[in-house]
């Protein structure tokens, strides 16, 4: 397999996957929904339990989601595939942090939250062969940070509501980035 055969099959992953935007939004409404969390008069500790709660529904979202924007979580001739969930599943690994976090110091949990996630959009840039992942990837991880050193613990829920405004930043950006790679990839069909 040469690149040239690489690069039509991760477009054709991207195409058919619009570059997992039924995700990105998915995200953004269910960081929007742990930001307002975050704002309730609760423990740090109870506001993470919850906060890992309201992440469950990211998937069954993300599923309707797909329905509605006509998306392919799986392309069966495309052996690319399967590394879309692997790449998913790897931010699992980083879950330890956030139970560490969690147990000696939960007001920071949120953050940790925020870093993890959106560091894992870093491998999906060459997945998806969108530049767009791995400039949020870093914007979301070091602003996650900044967020948090600038704002008093109480206000914690600036740094979801950050992380929302780059969902919706990136969503933007693969709104225009798939509907260029429909485009040429409608002109070498031609």
């Amino acid at each position: 397999m040469d690149k040239l055969d690489i690069k039509k099959l991760k477009l054709e992953l991207a195409i058919n996957a619009k570059s997992g935007i039924d995700f990105i939004i998915s995200a953004t409404i269910v960081w929007s929904a742990i930001a307002y969390l975050w704002t309730l008069p609760k423990d740090a500790y109870s506001k993470s339990i919850l906060t890992f709660y309201v992440g469950i529904t990211m998937l069954p979202l993300a599923l309707v989601l797909s329905k509605i924007l006509k998306t392919k979580w799986t392309t069966k001739t495309n052996p690319l595939q399967p590394l879309g969930m692997w790449l998913n599943l790897a931010q699992l690994f980083y879950f330890p942090f956030l139970f560490f976090i969690l147990r000696d110091n939960p007001s920071y949990f949120v953050m940790t939250y925020v870093i993890i996630t959106g560091a894992h959009f870093f491998p999906y840039a060459w997945f998806y062969d969108e530049i767009g992942y791995a400039i949020f990837a870093g914007i979301i991880s070091i602003g996650a940070l900044v967020v948090a050193i600038k704002v008093d613990v109480e206000q914690m829920y600036f740094v979801p509501l950050y992380m929302v405004l780059c969902l919706l930043l990136l969503t933007v950006w693969l709104l225009i980035s798939n509907k260029r790679k429909k485009a040429s990839d409608n002109m070498e069909l031609s």
